[in-house]
């Protein structure tokens, strides 16, 4: 019988909860040695794609099973069930249940601004923006009080062993204190740095998880060096000499990047033209701290706000749905999916307030919500992403019973379409 392969590289976090669940199982697996694999380079090969078309890592092979695998925490789950006897998922369905939950909650809510704050900090998201990087860091740090609450009189996340859930999110953490989780923000939530620096250290894992690196001060955008232009010499042409050729500047040397894609150039900005429409009476910021601080529904409620002070000549109510909900598998998958559609939409911050949310089960579930946009149309608002036509829009009418119960429903996340319950929701605000 040949021996799985885990395509990964040892510093790889998503590597790590899935080489940890091998070990404390002693299932064997194999990893490529480092003549077999260089990331960006191997794993863009034909011979690579044409096993993983998505081309990225980790990946799972295994030819006695013919199966192969991507996605960290697929793979992560399916090793954790090789072992008869394995309690990785906890022992009870109610138990694998809190695992997930909390590996998703990681997934989504701390490890993707980890990557965020370092794409925008870098360059990798062309055009720096400080409402957005402080934005990345202040969902992060909600995340995290919320797993430091839970730690706060917990050794593991689930149970009285270590499970699934541990390992992953203690990798998670470990890539964060050395890029976002500063001096200060690790203060903050002591358990959840003990917790990660418990299972760092086990016995059988520390290995893996190798050294632990804290960062004094979160990454920081650093403004590239504008290169000083020549001054050029004005020389008065003599009668019989030639004009010199003026010497083109040197190419300005790009320094090695560490992502997948090559960094965007920044385009000029441009001016929006929501800027330019009349000044509205409904002050789109205000609404966002009502619906944060109050109640939905109910006497004195945020809904109760919005209908006192709402501009239907300044702005607009819109129904969004996922185009294609055959798609949709998992129901936490179809959260993440909303989460990514949100923050492409960035952009279009203070022109925007949506409440979008899961409605249904595992494989038979839709994506659907409402959408309060400045200005008569919704497209200037969400082209700024680019899979924005991935969904379709369609005007609510407040004055119409049934389009008040679904934009109310969707603002209270208790929305029910076509017997579909709601069962996760995110806002844009």
């Amino acid at each position: 019988m040949s021996t799985p392969t885990l395509w990964t590289i040892p510093i790889q976090p998503l590597g790590k909860p899935i080489r940890a669940a091998l070990t404390l199982q002693s299932i064997p697996f194999r990893m490529p040695s480092a003549e077999e694999y260089t990331h960006f380079q191997s794993n863009l090969k034909p011979e690579f794609r044409g096993k993983f078309p998505h081309a990225k890592i980790p990946a799972w092979e295994d030819p006695s099973k013919d199966l192969l695998l991507f996605e960290g925490a697929a793979i992560a789950r399916y090793v954790s069930t090789l072992s008869a006897n394995s309690t990785l998922l906890g022992s009870t369905p109610e138990q694998a249940a809190q695992v997930d939950q909390w590996i998703h909650l990681t997934e989504s809510e701390v490890d993707v601004y980890t990557n965020l704050v370092r794409a925008v900090c870098t360059g990798g998201i062309a055009g720096y923006s400080k409402p957005a990087h402080t934005f990345f860091l202040q969902r992060q740090l909600r995340a995290l009080k919320t797993l430091n609450t839970h730690l706060a009189s917990r050794t593991y996340f689930v149970g009285e062993r270590l499970t699934l859930a541990d390992l992953f999110v203690a990798a998670s953490i470990q890539k964060a204190v050395d890029l976002t989780m500063d001096k200060e923000v690790r203060a903050q939530v002591p358990h959840v740095v003990r917790h990660m620096e418990t299972i760092a250290n086990h016995p059988q894992l520390k290995e893996i998880y190798g050294e632990i690196k804290y960062t004094d001060k979160g990454l920081q955008f650093v403004p590239p060096k504008k290169e000083k232009e020549e001054k050029k010499k004005e020389v008065k042409p003599k009668a019989e000499a030639k004009p010199k050729e003026e010497k083109k500047p040197k190419k300005k040397e790009v320094e090695e990047d560490d992502d997948d894609e090559p960094l965007v150039p920044e385009e000029p900005k441009k001016k929006n033209p929501l800027d330019d429409l009349p000044k509205s009476t409904f002050n789109l910021e205000d609404w966002k701290r009502a619906y944060s601080n109050m109640e939905t529904r109910g006497a004195d409620g945020a809904l109760e706000w919005f209908y006192k002070n709402y501009d239907p000549a300044g702005f607009s109510i819109h129904r969004v749905a996922f185009k294609y909900p055959t798609e949709l598998t998992q129901t936490f998958m179809s959260s993440n999916q909303i989460t990514g559609f949100f923050n492409r939409l960035e952009a279009s911050r203070k022109y925007l307030f949506a409440s979008v949310g899961v409605l249904g089960q595992t494989n038979d579930s839709l994506i659907e919500g409402v959408m309060v946009c400045r200005g008569d149309k919704v497209e200037p608002v969400v082209d700024v992403a680019p899979d924005w036509e991935s969904y379709e829009y369609s005007p609510i009418d407040l004055s119409k019973p049934e389009d008040k119960e679904y934009f109310e429903g969707a603002m209270a996340w208790d929305l029910e379409v076509a017997g579909k319950k709601w069962v996760d929701g995110k806002n844009f605000k």
